[in-house]
């Protein structure tokens, strides 16, 4: 019994350790995953090409129609078709040229124009949230693998705890009984079980991260989180929250909503180009007609025409004005797009703010009181029933409450860098020519 005791004690007297340790080349990786992915993001490849589409469009939309030949045998005799017949006989040649209504060609490209300088802020809006969806896959499969490791560590103390249990109850001595045999071997099915869930959640996680890096994969194989730091730490060190006028300050310059704000400016010229229909087009064309001498031999004058044609949009009420009210109506809906987006994007800042200031609290509870306290009743547990004075079933318990905790302690500290990448994505900020 003194012998089984004295494992039992080596076993359960293990002090609590951190169950992370310091690995500076995380961020390094982490880092090179991320810009791998924005590298390889074909969406970025896409808008490229899309605001190139549109730059190219922009020119074509400005220039005037193409003018329009006309080739004409007119005025034939039907009864002999002979072209010296008659007088009114004549080959003719013509061209016309349309001039659309006042600023159209201006104002469609300026439109085009705008549409295309969207597309730098959205890819600006892409990387950031490249940024942010890798770090945060990165940050759960290394949560996994470090619960794995701490687990995995544990496991061998209950596995040296269930043999223990056994010598002890084939000793027939002391308190050990058959219900403690099968609790350690239970305990310690449940951290397999467990095991077996955290490598599936980190298998997940990395399939996830190879869907971004693709055939250049990097796995975190991590003894640490990679370090990441609050764009502006100022706005989360007061106890009170800052105001929405203020969140209002950070989030105007948010890339997502420099381009809508980009887009509006393009749908208010949308407007301009509907009002361009309440004016005229107007048309130039000329043509000059030849003629063939008359039967008698005698010259016949060429003719020449001149003309302009303009329409009249006096019937305005089912097509200019509707057109008008329906381009005002796309202005106004981006107008509240834009809106709903910036209270979106403050009310998860203030979500993530509350959110950070209580994963704080609890990560100083779990450091400062919560793991020591439970390291001091595994060892009391322990001294209890070494002394024929405490339950097995209790030092077992208090043992496994202790790398429950170690493993809720990783898991807090990976939502902690989660929230700063979520804080960090809304705090982005783009640029614009505006």
């Amino acid at each position: 019994m003194i012998k089984a005791a004295l494992l039992f004690s080596g076993v359960l007297g293990v002090a609590w350790m951190p169950a992370i340790a310091v690995a500076g080349s995380e961020t390094d990786n982490l880092q090179k995953a991320i810009q791998i992915a924005i590298d390889q993001d074909p969406w970025l490849t896409g808008s490229a090409s899309i605001e190139t589409a549109l730059e190219n469009e922009a020119i074509a939309s400005a220039q005037l129609p193409d003018p329009q030949i006309s080739l004409k045998a007119g005025n034939l005799p039907v009864d002999t078709f002979d072209l010296n017949q008659e007088g009114m006989t004549q080959f003719s040649i013509g061209i016309s040229q349309l001039f659309p209504r006042g600023d159209s060609l201006v104002l469609a490209k300026q439109q085009k124009q705008q549409l295309a300088a969207q597309q730098p802020m959205l890819r600006q809006n892409r990387e950031a949230r490249v940024e942010a969806v890798v770090s945060q896959l990165w940050l759960e499969a290394t949560r996994a693998q470090l619960s794995i490791s701490r687990i995995e560590r544990d496991r061998s103390l209950f596995e040296q705890l269930a043999e223990v249990a056994e010598v002890s109850y084939a000793s027939a001595f002391g308190m050990t009984r058959q219900d403690d045999v099968i609790r350690a071997q239970l305990e310690l099915t449940r951290l397999e079980d467990r095991l077996t869930d955290l490598r599936q959640q980190q298998e997940a996680e990395e399939r996830q991260l190879t869907e971004w890096l693709g055939s250049e994969a990097m796995l975190p194989i991590a003894e640490d989180f990679p370090e990441l730091v609050l764009v502006e730490p100022s706005l989360f060190t007061d106890a009170e929250r800052p105001s929405r006028q203020l969140w209002y300050e950070r989030v105007r310059r948010h890339p997502a909503v420099l381009a809508l704000e980009q887009k509006i400016d393009a749908m208010e010229t949308g407007v301009d180009v509907a009002r361009q229909q309440y004016k005229p087009e107007w048309g130039v064309s000329a043509q000059y007609g030849y003629r063939e001498d008359d039967p008698m031999g005698g010259r016949r004058s060429d003719l020449f025409s001149v003309g302009v044609a303009f329409d009249l949009p006096v019937f305005t009420e089912n097509r200019q004005d509707k057109n008008v009210a329906a381009a005002a109506s796309r202005h106004e809906a981006v107008r509240y797009e834009r809106e709903t987006l910036v209270r979106e994007l403050i009310a998860q800042l203030e979500t993530n703010w509350v959110k950070l200031a209580r994963l704080d609290e609890r990560l100083t509870l779990y450091t400062q009181r919560l793991l020591p306290e439970l390291s001091e009743q595994a060892e009391a547990s322990l001294n209890a029933y070494n002394n024929d004075d405490g339950d097995f079933a209790e030092a077992v318990r208090a043992r496994i409450d202790e790398t429950n905790a170690s493993v809720e302690l990783i898991g807090l500290k990976a939502q902690r860098l989660k929230v700063i990448s979520d804080i960090n994505y809304l705090l982005s900020q783009g640029t614009s020519s505006r």
